[in-house]
């Protein structure tokens, strides 16, 4: 008996994804998701010959030689992601939709597939992945007010803000469960009033970003501004979307937020908004480094490399 499982990032852009795939051919499928920054996620899938599995918003260059593996043994695939990819593999049991653009997310790539029919929802992934002015254009068809818009970035930000933090602990709900949330809803707005986790995720989110805020630069200059964030759950929930604001206040400005670890830094990157590039590059100089165009990040990088960082950071963006 066939069996199914979808892999996602989650993110907002991953729980987007999956949602609209899943309102448009219902599927009972096994989960396979975690933290944002967890992104390896193919080694977890046991699947064989005959199987068949979906994958969401992750980097198929940090999966290949699990999903060479899943290939080899008959499983197939389908593939959506808007990151690095590295050498895409030619084989016939995978079906890849990759797109790198700089103004792309994995859900707009879905909503494509899907010739829209679920667009709400991409429009949701893309202001949560920072791209406003893609959400904007992705939304004129759907005739909606500024009210509306504003109600969905928010929404887009508070599914983003769950996904970060080291562990599952660190998360006001794990990925899996909010998806289990979202999925009765073919409205995202019927979502946010009707669920209590959205109350939740919006009043926590606005706690956590209050204390960012009060946390002053490293250095801040035209072209480029760095931050530390102490080491504390909070942190890790809250930068990723701390470096959003940061870029949405500062649009021609590149952000770095670093938070401190017991052996270093995890590092997010936000590319200006008004040239949405380098942010990859720059991070893939460092190990476990990687990321897309406009938002990158380094998941470990050792308290000696601060200066070197800082340094690239400063080169990178002057």
């Amino acid at each position: 008996m066939r069996k199914y499982y979808d892999i996602f990032n989650g993110d907002a852009d991953g729980l987007c994804a999956l949602h609209q795939l899943r309102l448009e051919t219902p599927r009972d499928a096994a989960l396979i998701t975690g933290v944002k920054r967890d992104i390896r996620l193919l080694e977890r899938v046991d699947a064989g010959a005959g199987d068949a599995i979906t994958v969401l918003d992750i980097s198929l260059k940090s999966n290949a030689a699990a999903l060479a593996k899943l290939l080899g043994r008959g499983v197939k695939c389908d593939y959506f992601d808007h990151h690095a990819a590295g050498m895409i593999p030619h084989h016939a049991g995978l079906t890849a939709h990759i797109d790198t653009s700089s103004e792309m997310c994995t859900s707009l790539i879905v909503d494509r597939h899907l010739s829209g029919r679920h667009r709400l929802w991409a429009v949701v992934a893309a202001f949560g992945d920072n791209l406003v002015a893609a959400a904007v254009r992705a939304a004129q068809p759907l005739k909606l007010d500024h009210t509306d818009l504003a109600r969905l970035h928010e929404l887009g930000d508070c599914l983003n803000y769950n996904a970060y933090g080291d562990t599952l602990d660190d998360l006001h709900y794990p990925p899996a469960d909010l998806y289990q949330a979202i999925k009765p809803y073919r409205d995202p707005r019927e979502f946010m009033i009707d669920e209590p986790v959205f109350e939740v995720l919006k009043n926590a989110f606005r706690e956590d970003l209050f204390r960012a805020e009060e946390i002053k630069p490293e250095f801040a200059g035209d072209s480029a501004a760095l931050y530390v964030l102490p080491e504390a759950a909070w942190s890790r929930r809250v930068n990723g979307l701390f470096g959003n604001r940061l870029a949405q206040a500062h649009p021609r400005r590149a952000h770095a937020v670093l938070v401190r670890k017991a052996d270093g830094y995890t590092v997010s990157v936000r590319a200006p908004l008004s040239d949405l590039r380098g942010a990859d590059e720059l991070c893939a100089q460092f190990e476990s480094g990687g990321g897309r165009k406009g938002a990158a990040g380094i998941n470990q990088l050792p308290q000696a490399q601060l200066a070197a960082f800082a340094d690239a950071f400063r080169r990178a963006y002057s």
